[in-house]
């Protein structure tokens, strides 16, 4: 996900992409170690990073009228369909919520619940402003997860990566980027790319996006220990992230690739993240900034 507007962290959607490179950030991920080793010694970190928003609250903008009754305007959901795709996010927001609730739990430290955001068409964030063709997002200034629920059919027909699963999929990726933000790994990111060139800042970007998907794998995992998931729903997610990788994307858009401008991963690792993440359930195996990528 292309780092947004004042720091949101968005889905690539195959729109135009900037040529550019990487560099290297090490020991990021200590200050995954350093906040619940804080928290272990009674000092809250949370209470150090900026965030707003109402823990747990969903937010939609109203619906445009139909043009005729019973009929949509072109290109836009059915409300049936708006309604259900919308159940569906809150619903698996809410076992995202259950899930790092406990992991936070068990290492004695507190989940802050994001808000999740369902607009249409445009949206303003503490990120600034977005249209719908940017992509879900999150966005640390005000920890809300930004969706336009028309983007999971696209997610269908133009990436050809159907099922509930591989909606979950894009949805936990999201709240990946919301645990980085609560452990101190964004923070740092977006301060620290200030002083990087755009070189740099899109490789450093490619670490932050695995690390999400990585994050991702664990809500998959706990979530299939739970017994919710079906046969076939993980290889949904593996599309998914395939479909979304810098190089399908590039290719399906410009037919040719430039590796010096991927910031968000490549299929394959993006796919080898998520699994890595589903295989253990374990954060300290997402260490995607001392890796080898």
């Amino acid at each position: 996900m292309r780092p947004g507007p004042g720091g949101g962290f968005r889905i690539p959607i195959g729109r135009s992409v900037r040529t550019g490179g990487g560099g290297g950030l090490t020991g990021i991920i200590i200050l995954v170690v350093l906040f619940f080793a804080l928290r272990a010694c009674g000092i809250d970190p949370m209470a150090i990073l900026e965030g707003s928003g109402v823990p747990g609250q969903t937010q939609t903008r109203p619906q445009p009228a139909p043009t005729q009754p019973g009929q949509a305007p072109q290109g836009q959901a059915t409300p049936k369909t708006t309604d259900e795709a919308g159940a569906f996010a809150r619903t698996i927001l809410k076992e995202t919520e259950d899930v790092w609730t406990g992991i936070f739990k068990a290492e004695g430290a507190t989940y802050s619940l994001p808000t999740l955001v369902l607009f249409e068409d445009q949206v303003r964030s503490a990120c600034g402003f977005a249209s719908a063709a940017s992509g879900p997002f999150y966005c640390p200034g005000d920890r809300k997860l930004y969706i336009d629920l028309s983007f999971y059919k696209q997610l269908e027909q133009q990436f050809d990566a159907a099922g509930d699963f591989a909606q979950a999929y894009v949805l936990a990726h999201e709240v990946g980027h919301h645990v980085q933000n609560l452990i101190g790994v964004l923070p740092q990111f977006n301060e620290m790319r200030q002083r990087m060139n755009q070189i740099e800042a899109n490789q450093m970007s490619t670490r932050v996006e695995l690390q999400a998907d990585c994050f991702a794998g664990i809500w998959g995992h706990f979530t299939a220990q739970k017994g919710l998931l079906e046969e076939g729903d993980i290889e949904e997610a593996l599309n998914a992230a395939n479909q979304i990788g810098d190089d399908t994307l590039q290719r399906r858009t410009q037919g040719y690739v430039v590796p010096e401008s991927f910031n968000h991963g490549t299929s394959q690792q993006r796919q080898t993240w998520f699994a890595r993440g589903f295989k253990s359930g374990k954060l300290s195996d997402c260490d995607t900034f001392n890796s080898d990528i």
